[in-house]
Formats: C-alpha cells, sequence, structure tokens
C-alpha cells in the first residue's frame, strides 16, 4: 500500500494545490470587490446628495412657478378690468360720436337755410344781428353746436 498511499498523498496535494490556487484566485476576487465597494459606495453617496439636490431644485422650480401663475392671474384680472374700461369708454366715444354726427347734419342743414336766407334778405342783415357769427369758420359752429347737444 505504499504504492496507494503514495499515489492518494499525490492526489491530495493536487486537491490542496487546486484549492489553494482557486482560493487564492477568490481572494484576488474579493480584493477587487471590496476596492469596487468602496467606490460604490462613494458613487452612490454621490447619487444621493445629486438627487436631494434635484429635488430641491424641483421644489423651488414649484415655487416660482406658483409665483408666476399668480402674478399672470393678477394681470389677466387687472387686464379684463381695463377691457372691460376700454368697451365702456369706446361704447360712449360711439354714442358721442353719433350724437355729434347728428349735430353736424343739423347744423349743416341749418347752414343751408341760413344761406338761403343770405341770398333772399341779403349779408349786411345777417353781420349785423350776430357779428361774431360772421367771424366763426363753419367747424367752429358745428363744434359749438355740438357741446350745447352734448350737455
Amino acid at each position: 500500500m505504499d504504492g496507494m498511499e503514495r499515489l492518494l498523498d499525490i492526489a491530495l496535494i493536487g486537491l490542496l494545490a487546486a484549492t489553494l490556487f482557486h482560493a487564492l484566485r477568490l481572494e484576488r476576487a474579493l480584493g477587487v470587490l471590496k476596492r469596487d465597494r468602496s467606490t460604490l459606495e462613494s458613487l452612490i453617496a454621490g447619487f444621493n446628495e445629486s438627487t436631494r439636490q434635484a429635488q430641491e431644485g424641483i421644489v423651488q422650480l414649484q415655487e416660482a412657478a406658483d409665483g408666476a401663475g399668480r402674478s399672470i392671474a393678477r394681470q389677466t384680472e387687472a387686464a379684463q378690468h381695463l377691457k372691460d374700461d376700454l368697451a365702456f369708454l369706446v361704447d360712449r366715444g360711439d354714442r358721442l360720436a353719433d350724437r355729434l354726427d347728428v349735430a353736424v347734419r343739423s347744423a349743416r342743414a341749418a347752414s343751408g337755410e341760413a344761406s338761403r336766407d343770405i341770398a333772399t334778405r341779403g349779408a349786411p342783415a345777417i353781420a349785423a344781428a350776430d357779428p361774431p357769427a360772421r367771424m366763426r369758420s363753419q367747424a367752429e359752429r358745428d363744434l359749438l353746436q355740438a357741446l350745447r347737444l352734448a350737455r
């Protein structure tokens, strides 16, 4: 059995050598894993910090958006009031323009009658009766008539 024992010893030595080889490889792999683990932990910590900063940025953006929305709402409301005021003024302006148009037309019609009177009675009688009217232009007379009607 001496040969068998030797053979068993050689097989045992071979198996021990293979185990030692694999143990050394496993030791290196664990060393790399430990080194990579510390790197991974620092990467995770950096990622967590970046995520926290991003969340704070999102909160700040939401607050800014809410503030801008409120500001836009106030401006829209003010613009609506101005729009209503302008619509009212335009309506009043239209009515006043219509009244002015009627006044101008009636003044022109009266002016046409006055022209006929001048032709029939003569210019000196009109000039003596109303000296300021003679010096006013037709536009001034129309404006005065419109202002009287506007009261």
